[in-house]
């Protein structure tokens, strides 16, 4: 801040400077002007001049290192208060961007909010053809034909489902419920919705959930743990998945194992990326958003996703929960 503001001041300095000089040169150039009178008196004001920018310098970049210091948010109140003329005009700069961008985030998250009711609606309307469809479904005789129509209305089905939470997680924070949650009721639960597929690929699930309940919010943690599971599923092949959970040094950790193709090691510190999709299996129905709203809700929970994989050996997902103490001020706890 003081080179700035001595850059700012450059100019006077520079005149100071030269009329120093000017006076200078007159008194040596004019016999009768002692030199020594004038260089002592030249000394003087360029020690009131040090003593004066001191001095100024703390009054007048008050206001501006109080905004280097502002917690650079949407609320125009604190912004640091001026007392000069410059200051004035700067703060009413301030105050009109901040209003400016108040306003235009409201109408933005209102846009974003009725964009979000009415795709979720057109979603909901959705859903009601597709529970139609299963009960036809499941009324079929010809297994072959059930099992290959049951898999693409789990593919439909799952689309929809992570597009409701794509939507939903922009305002995550307000659909939270924190609660104790039986992990073998929605592990199992989300086992029996892929049984279809996992009979189609010959999959069987392993589970050894020592830990039986963590907190969590119902929703978010069943949409986590299906997008792991289908996830599994989709890149194995005739094997079994072992799911397990365990109390670490009072946090719960679930590991969801399989033995499938694994992630390439060049893939693995992207694969939360939006949109990323695997350098090596190109699937044209991955939309690389899976793993990102995974990542986005578990920090929103405070869990901590890891991922270990050996390629052609398999992947494993580890989850950890925070203890219930870290959990306080969080909705429902």
């Amino acid at each position: 801040m003081i080179r700035k503001y001595l850059r700012d001041k450059a100019s006077w300095i520079g005149m100071f400077v030269l009329l120093s000089c000017l006076l200078l040169l007159v008194a040596y150039v004019d016999t009768t002007i002692p030199f020594d009178s004038i260089f002592y008196v030249l000394l003087l004001f360029w020690l009131l001049l040090a003593v004066f920018l001191f001095f100024r310098y703390h009054r007048e970049t008050r206001f501006y290192r109080s905004l280097n210091v502002w917690e650079k948010s949407l609320d125009a109140s604190t912004l640091p208060e001026p007392d000069r003329p410059y200051e004035y005009i700067v703060h009413e700069s301030l105050q009109e961007q901040v209003n400016f961008l108040n306003r235009t985030s409201s109408d933005r998250r209102e846009s974003l909010e009725r964009e979000k009711d009415e795709l979720l609606s057109w979603i909901h309307e959705v859903k009601t053809p597709l529970t139609a469809m299963q009960l036809i479904i499941d009324r079929m005789e010809d297994d072959e034909l059930k099992q290959q129509l049951t898999y693409e209305w789990l593919r439909v089905h799952m689309l929809l489902d992570t597009q409701i939470h794509q939507k939903r997680i922009t305002f995550i924070e307000n659909d939270l419920y924190i609660e104790e949650i039986d992990l073998h009721t929605v592990i199992s639960q989300e086992i029996r919705s892929l049984r279809s597929w996992c009979m189609q690929k010959g999959i069987g699930f392993d589970l050894d959930l020592q830990a039986e309940a963590v907190l969590s919010d119902t929703k978010w943690l069943t949409f986590i743990l299906r997008q792991l599971l289908s996830n599994a599923v989709k890149y194995s092949e005739n094997n079994d998945i072992y799911i397990s959970s365990e109390k670490i040094e009072g946090h719960v950790q679930i590991r969801i194992q399989d033995h499938g193709i694994g992630i390439d090691a060049k893939d693995l510190p992207r694969i939360f990326d939006q949109g990323f999709t695997s350098t090596i299996q190109h699937n044209k129905a991955a939309t690389g958003m899976g793993l990102y709203l995974t990542k986005k809700a578990a920090k929103q929970l405070r869990i901590k996703v890891e991922v270990v994989s050996d390629p052609e050996k398999g992947t494993c997902f580890t989850l950890t929960f925070p203890k219930r103490n870290d959990m306080v001020g969080m909705t429902g706890v």
